[in-house]
């Protein structure tokens, strides 16, 4: 697959050499940057091939092909982030990237089709590479696996609690336009909640999530 822009270009060069196979770019680079990267195989491509790669997107000049592979991680850890139909792929890597930063063990995507790696992997700035993360077809299957894996069950939605603390906790976000289904919410142990301070309607999934990781990962009082 083939990732592209500046900063998640450097991650993973500086993590991750062994899985880059070629570094495609479409920009000039002085001694000191190519020295940065005289081990791996560098193509120079003109801006017009980098456009047609990058579908029009802001490739910055860097792209780099990589060879990963997605692992089927177990279902386990202290603290479990669940997206439950957030389908924008933009929205999931940010979401990757405050979770893996704050400490989330394992991030479980489920009610999508397919999860389009290159783009997450990009969005969420290399984090995906290093995240836990599995996707699941059925959350309903999923909550009565976890439920017996004795995790406390916690939904984002209005109305709940504001910090939430249990050894084990499973906390699930759903899309910004519909929320948590009847379904699930009928599952759930808790509500975690953001409380607005002014007459506004939601924030949008990807900060209200990294707010409330915090809330289930940080000890701070």
């Amino acid at each position: 697959m083939i990732v592209y822009g500046k900063r998640v270009v450097e991650y993973i060069v500086k993590k991750h050499p062994g899985i880059v196979k070629e570094l495609l770019i479409a920009k000039k680079l002085d001694k000191k940057e190519l020295n940065k990267l005289k081990q791996f195989k560098i193509n120079f491509i003109d801006n017009k091939i980098a456009q047609k790669i990058s579908r029009n997107s802001n490739h910055q000049g860097y792209f780099a092909k990589i060879e990963f592979e997605p692992i089927k991680w177990e279902i386990n850890g202290n603290k479990i982030l669940i997206l439950d139909n957030v389908t924008d792929m933009g929205n999931i890597g940010a979401i990757v990237r405050t979770s893996y930063a704050l400490g989330i063990d394992l991030l479980i995507i489920t009610g999508i089709k397919e999860l389009k790696w290159p783009q997450v992997i990009r969005t969420s700035a290399g984090a995906a590479l290093d995240m836990k993360i599995l996707t699941y077809k059925n959350i309903l299957e999923l909550i009565n696996i976890l439920k017996m894996k004795n995790y406390t069950i916690v939904g984002a939605d209005r109305e709940g609690e504001c910090k939430i603390k249990a050894s084990k906790i499973a906390l699930i976000m759903g899309n910004e336009g519909e929320g948590l289904s009847k379904r699930v919410k009928e599952k759930l142990d808790k509500i975690l909640s953001i409380e607005m301070k002014n007459d506004f309607d939601s924030l949008n999934v990807s900060v209200a999530a990294g707010i409330l990781i915090d809330r289930i990962t940080n000890e701070c009082t």
